[in-house]
């Protein structure tokens, strides 16, 4: 991935997290509705979230897409694992950086994002056509083969190592492969605001794509409560 020369906060957390979020979370995250879960949903980048596996369950249509994948199941639950160590110790070192509403404590969030990471691993064990081997901003699949594509957790959250034609690329190709893309948070990691947001979205605006900013009902990263929504002009 790029390196960046411009707009790069010192982030202390690390290498890119693998997260494992759940279904529910998603739904606060994104707003989503049953109508929207009903269609044909891409999670990029699925990390070892629940999302796929929660939706799957239910008789719906999701895939998620990942560079991790390239590695066995049993690496990625790991890397997971180690990942929610490093939050753990991270929102313990910097409890002012975060929001306690969703999970009461940081226990709590262990316990949470543990049990997503486990689903997950299961569920990309026996359904592994499921789970993609990819990256952006390149995705091998077709345009508007997705009805909803889901992206959470990595545009704009890791503005230290992310540049800016990055990040106008990724968004583009989510949009190339998705009839509508939601993405959140809009904030990077360990600050409130994001002067990158303008600019990406008035390139976007001059490719012919709409977008819009809403709040939604989730705040865990300070900040973090609202997502982005991507549509061809014309198309709201």
């Amino acid at each position: 991935m790029p390196k960046t020369d411009e707009f790069r906060p010192e982030n202390r957390i690390g290498a890119v997290l693998v997260s494992s979020r759940s279904l529910d979370e998603y739904r606060r995250m994104f707003a989503l509705t049953d109508a929207d879960l009903a269609g044909r949903v891409l999670d990029c980048p699925g990390g070892a979230a629940s999302l796929t596996a929660e939706v799957t369950a239910a008789g719906g249509h999701a895939l998620a897409c990942d560079p991790v994948y390239e590695r066995p199941v049993e690496q990625v639950r790991e890397a997971a694992l180690e990942s929610l160590g490093r939050g753990y110790a991270y929102h313990q070192a910097n409890p002012d950086e975060y929001v306690w509403t969703y999970f009461r404590d940081p226990d709590h969030y262990l316990e949470s994002r543990t049990r997503s990471a486990e689903l997950f691993a299961a569920d990309r064990a026996a359904r592994p056509e499921n789970y993609v081997h990819a990256e952006l901003p390149a995705l091998p699949f077709a345009d508007r083969q997705f009805d909803l594509v889901l992206s959470s957790h990595l545009l704009f959250s890791y503005a230290d190592r992310l540049d800016r034609e990055f990040h106008v690329a990724s968004l583009r190709e989510l949009a190339r492969v998705g009839r509508e893309v939601r993405v959140f948070p809009l904030v990077p990691m360990g600050l409130a605001e994001n002067p990158e947001l303008a600019p990406v979205r008035a390139e976007l605006a001059a490719a012919g794509l709409h977008t819009t900013v809403r709040p939604v009902d989730y705040e865990f990263q300070r900040g973090g409560d609202a997502m982005m929504t991507i549509r061809p002009a014309g198309h709201d």
